[in-house]
């Protein structure tokens, strides 16, 4: 399901967004379920049938949902801040992975009990989809062009520090989630120092092999 529908386009956006929302903060407690989906739609006293209409897909489709809304807004924030050309590479994809996390993020134990559906052998492959989506949104947002391999080892890099740091989010207790953020700048430093690296090996040529 496509998040970035627009009510222009969709006219069931907005009753949509908030059927989400309720089943989000249902998962706190029942994870995403149909019995989640059920308990969101009693309390937006919904017809018979229209959480149905609205997630054909089940619990699976309310996580795609979310998941690809949240890409949206994180997208539509960066955009908005318009620092893709004054900040420095590794300040927006900070900003986007934080954004991405903490302002249009779930409550924790949401996202606990999604991560946990989507870890399951079945689920897995969706999980994977949408963890792809979200890295190389925050990509897109950050005004990377790369045609080239880079393209795809600079998605499978920010994937393995978005992943590291929703997980170290999940158990940071810390004031502010500061411990988290402190975490979040030590990968994207790491792979920065890894990248330069990289690129000095690539252009190191031994003298036998310059003449």
């Amino acid at each position: 399901m496509d998040a970035a529908k627009t009510a222009e386009n969709d006219p069931d956006s907005g009753l949509r967004d908030r059927l989400a929302d309720e089943i989000a903060a249902e998962a706190v407690f029942s994870g995403f379920s149909n019995a989640a989906i059920a308990a969101a739609a009693g309390r937006l006293k919904l017809p018979r049938g229209e959480a149905e209409r609205l997630f054909p897909g089940g619990p699976l489709a309310v996580l795609e949902f979310v998941s690809d809304r949240a890409d949206a807004r994180t997208v539509a924030d960066m955009e908005k801040a318009g620092s893709a050309g004054t900040l420095k590479v590794r300040d927006r994809i900070r900003n986007g992975v934080r954004l991405r996390i903490e302002t249009h993020g779930d409550a924790k134990e949401a996202v606990r009990r999604g991560l946990a559906q989507l870890a399951l052998p079945l689920n897995a492959p969706l999980g994977l989809k949408l963890l792809y989506r979200t890295v190389d949104a925050i990509w897109y947002a950050a005004g990377d062009s790369a045609a080239d391999f880079s393209f795809y080892t600079k998605r499978a890099t920010l994937a393995g520090v978005f992943s590291s740091t929703l997980l170290f989010w999940l158990n940071d207790r810390s004031p502010g989630d500061e411990a988290t953020w402190a975490f979040l700048d030590r990968r994207i430093d790491d792979v920065m120092r890894f990248e330069k690296f990289k690129a000095r090996v690539k252009d190191w040529q031994p003298k036998a092999a310059r003449r």
